[in-house]
C-alpha cells in the first residue's frame, strides 16, 4: 500500500473523529498498531507516521509495553493556538454556526513592515486580502491577508477568495505553506475596528502577526488577525522536553 499525503490527512481525521465521539471514544487506548492499520485499510509505516503526529500535538501517548494511550483532557480543546486550524472549523469547533460575511480585496504596494516580513523590497507590489468572519451572525475574526502580486496567475474571482487563503496560494501561486511564526499580543479596538467587528472602541481583542514560510523558509504571505474576546478560549499545548 502506498502512502499519499492526501489519505494520511483524511485518515488521521478520522482517527481523530473516531477518539472524540466515534468508536474508541470510551476507549483508554487505541487498538494494536497490526489491529488499528488493519481497520483502516492502510500499512502500518503509514499508521506509525500518523501516530507520531498525533503524538507530537499531545492527543495521544505512546508507551512501550502499554499501547497507545488516548489523552482525553487534551482531545477535549477546543480551539488550539499551536496547531493551524482554518477560521471556520475553529469557529464550528468553538460551537457556533460559522460563515464569511464579507471579502474585499485591494492591490497596493509593501509598506516597511510587510517588507520586512516578506523580505521584499519596499514598494513591491501586493495584494491585499480582507476577510470578516461571523459566530452565529455576530462578527468573530477580522483577517487581513498579504501576497506578493508577482505570485498570483491565472484567473482568480471573489468566490476563490472566499475560501481558505492556503485554497488560493496553492491553486493560483503555486505556494505551499510549510510552517508559521505568530507573535500575539493584547489590543484593544480603534474606530475602524469597532466598525468593522461591530463592538465598542476601546473592547479588548486578541491581535495575532503571523507569517507562513514554505518548506525553503521562504516568506510566503503574511496575516493580521484580530479575534473579538468572549467567544473563543485560545489553549496552547507546551510539552516539557
Amino acid at each position: 500500500m502506498s502512502s499519499h499525503p492526501t489519505q494520511s490527512k483524511t485518515i488521521r481525521v478520522q482517527l481523530l473523529s473516531a477518539m472524540k465521539d466515534g468508536a474508541y471514544a470510551s476507549c483508554e487506548r487505541l487498538p494494536r498498531e497490526s489491529v488499528l492499520a488493519e481497520k483502516l485499510g492502510i500499512s502500518r509505516t503509514q499508521l506509525r507516521d500518523i501516530l507520531a503526529s498525533l503524538e507530537r500535538e499531545g492527543f495521544i501517548t505512546r508507551r512501550h509495553g502499554v499501547g497507545t494511550i488516548i489523552n482525553r483532557h487534551v482531545l477535549n480543546v477546543q480551539t488550539r493556538m499551536d496547531i493551524e486550524v482554518e477560521f471556520l472549523d475553529m469557529i464550528r469547533q468553538s460551537g457556533h454556526e460559522a460563515a464569511v460575511a464579507s471579502v474585499r480585496v485591494s492591490e497596493g504596494a509593501a509598506d516597511e513592515k510587510v517588507s520586512k516580513q516578506l523580505q521584499i523590497p519596499v514598494d513591491t507590489p501586493i495584494i491585499r486580502i480582507a476577510r470578516l468572519c461571523t459566530a452565529d451572525g455576530r462578527p468573530a475574526i477580522y483577517c487581513e491577508d498579504v501576497v506578493e502580486k508577482a505570485l498570483a496567475k491565472g484567473n482568480y474571482t471573489i468566490k476563490d477568495l472566499k475560501l481558505p487563503v492556503f485554497y488560493f496560494l496553492q491553486q493560483f501561486c503555486g505556494v505551499y505553506p510549510y510552517l508559521d511564526l505568530t507573535d500575539l499580543r493584547p489590543v484593544v479596538a480603534d474606530d475602524a475596528l469597532s466598525e468593522i467587528l461591530q463592538v465598542p472602541a476601546g473592547s479588548p481583542l486578541l491581535n495575532m502577526e503571523e507569517v507562513d514560510f514554505d518548506i525553503d523558509g521562504k516568506p510566503v504571505f503574511c496575516s493580521t488577525e484580530y479575534f473579538v474576546d468572549g467567544i473563543f478560549r485560545h489553549t496552547v499545548m507546551r510539552k516539557k522536553l
